[in-house]
């Protein structure tokens, strides 16, 4: 059965939805690699400005029964085009991530397609890996979240 998932253009009413799942500290310690100050409500604002009007970045807001679960979006990182999810704790282990990454990977006809993940957050590389990423290379990084450096994942889509 598949899950009830949709893809849609972001609206400023998604905006605080966004904030205040970005602000969970058990998400924020898994995805681990986050704003310095998630708290930050300008800092925030001014990143999403930014994105919005970046002909560069795709980007969609994750709805699940009809409520806002997420987002999703493609950028470049080092000339390479990269996606990214974000998906509010309340909504985990119900399959949103696969099936919004599946869809998004539809409409996204850019290959190769790169993605990172924190290497112990094995339920993002599940979701990447189930949607045909592969694990290419390991790289280590300051992760604001941890306070520290650790090691993450880089996956590639062919």
């Amino acid at each position: 059965m598949s899950i009830a998932v949709q893809l849609r253009e972001v609206v400023d009413g998604d905006l605080p939805i966004f904030f205040e799942q970005q602000l969970d500290s058990v998400a924020n310690q898994m995805a681990a690699f986050t704003r310095e100050r998630p708290s930050d409500k300008e800092a925030f604002a001014s990143h999403w400005d930014r994105i919005r009007t970046d002909d560069t970045v795709s980007v969609r807001t994750i709805v699940w029964g009809g409520h806002v679960a997420g987002h999703i979006a493609k950028f470049e990182r080092f000339g390479d085009p990269e996606v990214t999810y974000w998906i509010g704790r309340e909504y985990w282990g119900k399959g949103v991530a696969t099936e919004a990454l599946s869809q998004f990977l539809g409409a996204i006809d850019v290959r190769p397609l790169f993605a990172r993940a924190a290497r112990d957050n094995l339920a993002s590389l599940r979701v990447l890996e189930k949607c045909g990423f592969v694990v290419s290379s390991y790289a280590r990084g300051f992760a604001n979240a941890r306070g520290e450096e650790i090691e993450e994942a880089v996956l590639k889509l062919e």
